[in-house]
């Protein structure tokens, strides 16, 4: 699987589709996509790599065979936006949240959908992001000097 395409991604019914290039064939990409729930663990689909099992021949064409197919076999539907906060740096994913007057995240790699956030609050959405970036600026220099 190559890298999930965050950047692509979008947020439906209480879901957030991200497509990725499944593999080529005569030279044109195939694309499928995986899902994050807002419940996570709650949904049938939190985590799921296509579960429509359909493939795709573009972006847009993948984004709305997962919307079908979230529409039709979805176990909740949410009407809010708990992905409006996301972020795309050095291809990883950044969805901060907030509760009250905290400030948390979650952070997926470019290739997997594994939270590897510090479980850490902050005073305001600019304070939580900052620190995300500091940490990946690190890793990301760590890595080129290699």
């Amino acid at each position: 699987m190559s890298r999930l395409l965050y950047e692509s991604s979008v947020s439906f019914e209480g879901y957030l589709i991200i497509p990725f290039v499944y593999g080529k064939a005569d030279n044109y990409e195939i694309y499928s996509y995986k899902l994050l729930s807002e419940i996570g663990q709650k949904s049938q689909f939190h985590k799921a790599e296509n579960p429509a099992e359909i493939y795709g021949t573009s972006l847009s064409n993948i984004i709305d065979i997962a919307k079908e197919h979230i529409q039709k076999h979805s176990d909740f539907v949410s009407h809010g936006d708990s992905f409006q906060r996301r972020y795309t740096y050095h291809q990883n994913l950044i969805i901060v949240f907030q509760q009250d007057d905290k400030y948390f995240y979650d952070h997926y790699p470019p290739e997997l959908l594994n939270n590897i956030a510090a479980p850490k609050l902050f005073k305001s959405e600019y304070e939580c992001l900052t620190w995300i970036k500091q940490g990946l600026e690190m890793r990301h220099t760590r890595q080129r000097v290699r």
